[in-house]
C-alpha cells in the first residue's frame, strides 16, 4: 500500500536553557514505570457499558495504565502498552466502548537500553517493529487510537545512565515510527520546555507532554501558559494531566477538590488535546474508587468532553 505523508514545515526559535524546575518535576514522575505488562489489568465490571458506544466528543480524558474495563461513563481515553498478540482484539473493545487510547510499542525502557544503561535506537526500533506486520489502520483513521507514544522522560539522564536522549534523536524515532505508519500522531511524554530548547525543527514529532505536580509548580496558571507557549513555539500539540498520586501541594495524593481545581485550570485552555491523568494501578484501588476521586473525576469528563475537539497531531 503506498502512503502519502505530508510534510508541514515548523518555524524553529532559539529559546532559553531549559527549567530545572520543569526537568526535576518530570524526573519525579518516573518512580513507577507508568506502562502495564503486555497483558490486560482484570476488568472492573461496575464499569462496563450496557452497550456499543462512539466517542462522546470534546478531548480523550482517563488514566495510565487503564484497563479496557474501565472505559465507559467516567473516563474514555488512555495510555496502554497493549502487546502485538492482543492488539486488534484490544482495540477493538476500547471502540465499542467510545474510547481513544495512546499506544506505546516498545514498552518498559529495560528493552531498549544498550549494556551500559543508555537508550539504543536500535533496540527501540526493533521493539517498534513487532507491530509492523499488523493492520490497525482503521484505528488510525477513526481516532480510536490518538497517538504513538514514543519514549518516557528523555530529557531526565537519571533514566539513561546520565545520557539524555537528545532532541534529534526524538525527532529520529518520530520520523521511523512515521514511515511505518504515516498517518499516525507521534507523542514524547516529556516537558514542551526541553523540546524547545533545540534550533531544529519537528517534521515528524507531534505532541509533548506535561503532567501537573502543584508541589513543583504551585502557580497553576504559569505552568499552563509556559507549557502551551513553548508547546505552540515548536509546532506541537500537547498532552496533559495531572499527577494524582503524588501531585499534591505535599507530595502525596491529590484530593477530590484538588483534582477538580487542577483539572479544571488544565481543561480551560482551548490547547490541549487529551486530559490523561497518572495512574491507574493496584495499589491505587480504593482511592480511586473512593466516592469523592469517582465525582471529582467525573467532573473533569465532562469539562473534558466540552472542551472543543482536537487532534494531537502538531
Amino acid at each position: 500500500m503506498t502512503f502519502t505523508f505530508k510534510l508541514s514545515r515548523r518555524i524553529a526559535r532559539l529559546r532559553a536553557p531549559v527549567f530545572a524546575t520543569l526537568l526535576l518535576a518530570f524526573g519525579a514522575c518516573n518512580a513507577d514505570n507508568p506502562l502495564n505488562p503486555d497483558s490486560s489489568t482484570p476488568p472492573d465490571p461496575a464499569e462496563t457499558p450496557a452497550f456499543a458506544t462512539s466517542f462522546a466528543g470534546g478531548i480523550p480524558m482517563g488514566l495510565m495504565a487503564q484497563p479496557t474495563s474501565w472505559f465507559g461513563s467516567r473516563y474514555n481515553g488512555a495510555l496502554r502498552n497493549i502487546g502485538p498478540e492482543g492488539l486488534l482484539s484490544e482495540l477493538a473493545a476500547i471502540k465499542a466502548r467510545g474510547g481513544r487510547v495512546v499506544l506505546t510499542f516498545s514498552g518498559n525502557e529495560r528493552n531498549y537500553k544498550d549494556a551500559n544503561g543508555h537508550f539504543s535506537l536500535t533496540k527501540w526500533k526493533a521493539r517498534v517493529d513487532r507491530y509492523k506486520d499488523i493492520n490497525f489502520s482503521s484505528y488510525i483513521s477513526d481516532g480510536t487510537i490518538i497517538g504513538h507514544w514514543l519514549v518516557d522522560e528523555p530529557q531526565d539522564p537519571t533514566n539513561w545512565n546520565g545520557t539524555r536522549i537528545s532532541q534529534s534523536t526524538l525527532e529520529e524515532m518520530a520520523k521511523y515510527s512515521k514511515q511505518r505508519w504515516p498517518d499516525m500522531v507521534t507523542i514524547v511524554r516529556t516537558w514542551p520546555d526541553y523540546l524547545d530548547d533545540w534550533s531544529g525543527d519537528y517534521y515528524y514529532l507531534d505532541a509533548a507532554w506535561a503532567q501537573y505536580v502543584a508541589k513543583r509548580f504551585p502557580d497553576l496558571s504559569a505552568f499552563v501558559s509556559s507549557n502551551v507557549s513553548k508547546a505552540k513555539a515548536k509546532g506541537l500539540a500537547l498532552v496533559v494531566g495531572l499527577m494524582l498520586t503524588k501531585g499534591s501541594p505535599t507530595g502525596g495524593r491529590m484530593s477530590a477538590s484538588q483534582i477538580k481545581t487542577y483539572g479544571a485550570a488544565l481543561l480551560n485552555n482551548s490547547y490541549p488535546c487529551a486530559f490523561i491523568s497518572y495512574q491507574y494501578g493496584d495499589y491505587v484501588q480504593s482511592y480511586l474508587n473512593s466516592s469523592s476521586v469517582k465525582d471529582a473525576m467525573s467532573y473533569l469528563r465532562r469539562k473534558a468532553q466540552n472542551h472543543g475537539s482536537k487532534s494531537c497531531r502538531g
